[in-house]
């Protein structure tokens, strides 16, 4: 080990503090500006706000606090363990729910180099998740025993920087691949209006409801302050929203948006193939096709539309 190196424990050098829900039944709880963070906010490396707000009322009358900016957030309570432990870093004070364990290092170790030395544990972290049947935990005595060589405050930010150089520069290649693809996906959406529009011989007129059965009467919505977290998506008009602890549907089946702006903003599909076992809400369609070709093909023609359609045309033979 270098010189001015030293090996300690997570526990010796973070502050680790927990999360907890304030009570849905007090609307003064969720009227605040402070943001609450679940597993569902952790999209980024960064968080600095969430889908839901709350008061400080919430926080002094329930078992969540204020994490301080430059925290490290890690998901240890969730169905979505079993693929993945998210973090995070704090951009901002906020507030987090038991899903969440904060870990807020002392003065001698940078956030960024706690950030990015747990994501070179992951596999250790992921080794030490306890399944049970829905939901898998990973216990803070556990992380806070693990073992980590810590540098000097200046040659944390050294590599720190050097870290962040060569991540902006795969950034770079990740933008230059999605303009790629958004070129590809063009010229396949252009392929596919010539398909549509120039039939062979064969081709017959026809309605979904005739190529499909309509599942919406079995579809069940949830709203948000009774849905108990879990491993199984719960999907909407623009894909997933959420995961809960049951599924209503399994296989495979074509979701269609019933509502909201993006079906004019179409800045996600408005037809999407779900496969597995999941929960659906009312704001989407659910058919069944009796083959995956007929779905797939009924997803490519909805998408290939400029607006919603209520027929489709269908290769048969």
């Amino acid at each position: 080990m270098r010189k001015g190196w030293q090996r300690r424990t997570l526990g010796e050098v973070c502050q680790f503090r927990g999360g907890g829900t304030p009570s849905k039944s007090v609307e003064l709880y969720w009227r605040g500006n402070i943001p609450w963070v679940s597993p569902k906010d952790m999209k980024f490396d960064v968080v600095s706000d969430s889908i839901d707000h709350i008061s400080q009322e919430a926080i002094h009358d329930s078992a969540t606090s204020l994490i301080p900016k430059d925290s490290v957030l890690m998901v240890v309570r969730s169905g979505i363990l079993a693929r993945i432990v998210p973090i995070a870093i704090t951009g901002r004070d906020l507030t987090i729910n038991q899903d969440l364990k904060a870990l807020c290092p002392s003065g001698e170790l940078d956030a960024r180099f706690l950030y990015h030395l747990l994501e070179s544990k992951m596999d250790e972290l992921l080794s030490m998740v306890s399944r049970g049947a829905t939901v898998h935990r990973l216990m803070t005595d556990q992380i806070r025993n693990l073992d980590l060589v810590l540098p000097p405050l200046a040659e944390q930010q050294r590599i720190v920087g050097l870290l962040d150089e060569a991540f902006a520069g795969l950034a770079t290649t990740k933008t230059n691949a999605e303009k790629n693809l958004q070129n590809a996906r063009a010229l396949f959406e252009s392929h596919l209006q010539s398909v549509f529009t120039q039939r062979g011989p064969g081709w017959v007129e026809t309605t979904l409801d005739k190529i499909s059965t309509n599942l919406d009467s079995k579809r069940v919505p949830i709203t948000k302050n009774v849905r108990t977290s879990g491993e199984y998506p719960y999907y909407g008009a623009s894909g997933i929203v959420d995961y809960v602890g049951d599924y209503i549907f399994e296989g495979d089946n074509l979701l269609v948006s019933e509502d909201g702006a993006n079906l004019l903003a179409r800045s996600t599909p408005i037809a999407f193939s779900v496969s597995g076992k999941y929960w659906v809400n009312n704001h989407a369609h659910i058919l069944h096709f009796e083959n995956m070709a007929t779905q797939r093909f009924a997803e490519f023609y909805l998408e290939s539309h400029k607006c919603p359609v209520i027929s489709a045309t269908t290769a048969v033979g």
